[in-house]
């Protein structure tokens, strides 16, 4: 299973990173309905932070992202769809246990981790640059100013340069 397919369907939804429960069905290679039966059957496993099913708003929303509003009967589920956390599709290991499902529950995890570990380095190196800007701010504040100082006054010149002129002029006599 590609890591950039899966990547491709975790969705920043409420704060969290999620896989909705139409890509986990099409990824396990089953319906979403049945996939929805297996959770509500095992409901006691689904935790609040390990699934949560979408308002029609939040849906709405999410579906005009990935440009899919086609209308018409059949298109898209009158139910809410499930979004699933890195914790609820775990849980779905053990709720669905055929060989498909636990290769895609393998790939999925790691994709999970491989986005958490490319955050955090992002955050880390984000820090750091802040950190390094504070440091070296403070002393170059002397530089910057005289820099921005000269900048201005190369203006005001060219500005002088660009003013025409006011006053009596002397024709200048040649021989």
């Amino acid at each position: 299973m590609q890591l950039q397919n899966i990547q491709s369907k975790i969705y920043e939804i409420r704060g969290q990173k999620v896989i909705l429960d139409f890509d986990l069905a099409m990824l396990y290679e089953t319906e979403t309905k049945r996939l929805k039966e297996a959770v509500r059957r095992n409901a006691n496993r689904f935790q609040t932070d390990f699934m949560f099913e979408l308002t029609r708003d939040e849906y709405n929303s999410l579906r005009s992202q990935f440009a899919s509003l086609e209308k018409g009967r059949g298109k898209y589920s009158k139910f809410n769809p499930f979004a699933f956390t890195e914790q609820g599709v775990a849980m779905l290991s053990s709720v669905l246990t055929s060989d498909k499902a636990i290769d895609v529950n393998i790939s999925i995890m790691r994709a999970f981790v491989f986005i958490r570990q490319y955050s955090l380095s992002h955050k880390e190196l984000t820090d750091k640059l802040q950190q390094l800007e504070k440091k070296y701010n403070k002393q170059f504040k002397d530089v910057y100013e005289a820099i921005n100082f000269l900048l201005q006054k190369k203006k005001d010149e060219a500005d002088f340069k660009d003013r025409k002129k006011i006053g009596f002029k002397q024709k200048e006599e040649t021989d």
